[in-house]
């Protein structure tokens, strides 16, 4: 695959008129400066003891010096672009002064960001890197959607970067300002590329059905998903019971420090899960390891998951989506109330069943949290996942921001934008806007915007909910 870069073109004012003046005078030092050069060496070829030295000693390597600076300028004005990759940014040439001459940097070397507003208005980006070197860059020279993937691309790929309040805080408001308005390919492009890279192919191989695990006492049934360095299969155990098999691999090519905390950390967590009991969770019902590969076995829910639901019945009806939201959030209150807290980290409409008139939550496991610390490899899928679990740093609000995605997707059928803010009156005008405002701010980019517990979640819930059931009973008795 391809590696992802991105181009940005940065219209700054002084350069466009640089370079205007350098064509105007296009002429002079592409044409006349040469012609001229040709004419003294010719004088001096035919009159070289009647032409004093020092006039051509100095006009000849003045025009050549002259034709070589016009160069240098036009192709410094014309150069208005940063590109961006996985690996860094390369800045236009006009800026090699204050890059000490090298506009190729690595993003390991941006060590902070800072927004500045002027009086006037006007907004300042400065980047700050090592070997004391800082830039400005003014962003009424980007267009809004380039402004949005370059602070995506820092987001993302600097990860050592210190990035201001307010930064952060302009960069909350360029995206809500532009769900559903600037989704160019660009911006679109950027996310999907670099988390296809992050899960990209491994040399993993997944059970077979048939095959048997513990001696013959599972056996494999079918697989149920599988991807980077994890499974999941429908399994039947001792020829009666199904359960789920969740399955991890410790990558081969990982050195020995990271294997070995990648085995300490998948053992504590499936101790932990295996303790965790609650009636709206699938039960981990045990751990194991067999050939090199970890197991949680996990209780089989029979049911109809509810991006199915959806598929099937279509829209979820306001109500209704609240109150199975209510019953997700007690799962999730009962999760993160645990010491150390569990977070799910991959809360889907794929992962919830509805199993005769209640839901389930599915499909959280060890392989999660061993997946996202010990290997580097994202969990999650890219609708749900917030920025801070792109970088490997889930929080309790992580899943507070999938349950809005998925709150979304009951409500519209479409999976929200990655990366923000969930909106579903955009796409579903019959939405209440104070539960729109609600889901809204469960998925706001930084976590510290958002709910910081699901109980503050389920107390904001049922109260848009009695209000709806008052206004409700009220109209009723109007009309009586």
């Amino acid at each position: 695959m391809a590696e992802l870069n991105i181009t940005l073109k940065y219209k700054y004012a002084p350069a466009r008129a640089l370079f205007i003046l350098m064509i105007a005078t296009l002429p002079i030092w592409e044409v006349a400066a040469p012609i001229a050069v040709g004419y003294i060496i010719g004088l001096v070829i035919r009159q070289a003891n009647s032409l004093p030295y020092s006039v051509v000693a100095t006009a000849i390597p003045g025009l050549l010096l002259l034709i070589a600076a016009c160069i240098a300028l036009t192709a410094c004005a014309e150069d208005n672009r940063l590109h961006l990759s996985k690996d860094g940014l390369s800045l236009p040439l006009f800026f090699l002064p204050k890059l000490k001459f090298r506009r190729a940097r690595q993003w390991s070397e941006l060590l902070s960001a800072d927004l500045h507003v002027l009086s006037d208005g006007r907004s300042f980006l400065y980047l700050s890197f090592q070997e004391s070197v800082r830039l400005q860059l003014d962003l009424s020279c980007f267009q809004k959607s380039e402004i949005e993937q370059l602070l995506l691309a820092i987001e993302l790929w600097a990860t050592n970067c210190k990035r201001s309040q307010e930064l952060v805080d302009y960069q909350n408001r360029l995206q809500n300002e532009s769900q559903g308005i600037s989704q160019e390919q660009g911006y679109t492009q950027m996310w999907e590329e670099e988390l296809s890279r992050r899960f990209q192919a491994t040399s993993f191989v997944p059970l077979e059905p048939k095959q048997s695990l513990q001696k013959g006492k599972l056996e494999v049934v079918r697989q149920l998903a599988f991807g980077g360095l994890s499974a999941i299969y429908l399994a039947q155990e001792n020829q009666a019971e199904l359960v789920v098999l969740k399955e991890a691999v410790v990558p081969a090519k990982a050195d020995a420090e990271t294997k070995a905390e990648a085995e300490k950390h998948l053992l504590r967590e499936a101790e932990l899960l295996s303790k965790f009991k609650h009636p709206g969770a699938a039960k981990v019902l045990d751990h194991f390891v067999e050939n090199g590969r970890h197991y949680l076995k996990l209780e089989y829910i029979n049911g109809t998951d509810l991006r199915q639901y959806v598929k099937q019945n279509g829209l979820v009806e306001a109500g209704q989506a609240v109150d199975w939201g209510l019953e997700i959030l007690e799962v999730l209150a009962a999760m993160h109330t645990q010491d150390p807290p569990i977070i799910h980290r991959d809360l889907t409409p794929e992962n919830i069943v509805l199993c005769k008139d209640s839901l389930k939550v599915i499909d959280f496991g060890a392989a999660n949290e061993f997946v996202g610390s010990a290997t580097g490899t994202i969990v999650g899928k890219q609708s749900y996942m917030p920025a801070e679990q792109l970088r490997g740093k889930s929080v309790i609000a992580s899943d507070l921001y999938a349950f809005a995605g998925t709150m979304h997707f009951l409500l519209t059928g479409k999976d929200p934008l990655p990366l923000s803010s969930a909106r579903p009156k955009d796409h579903n005008p019959t939405i209440d806007e104070r539960l729109d405002a609600i889901i809204a701010r469960c998925s706001e980019f930084e976590p510290e915007d958002r709910y910081q517990s699901a109980e503050e979640l389920i107390e904001e819930l049922k109260s848009w909910r009695n209000g709806v059931r008052l206004k409700t009973s009220v109209a009723a008795e109007n009309l009586a």
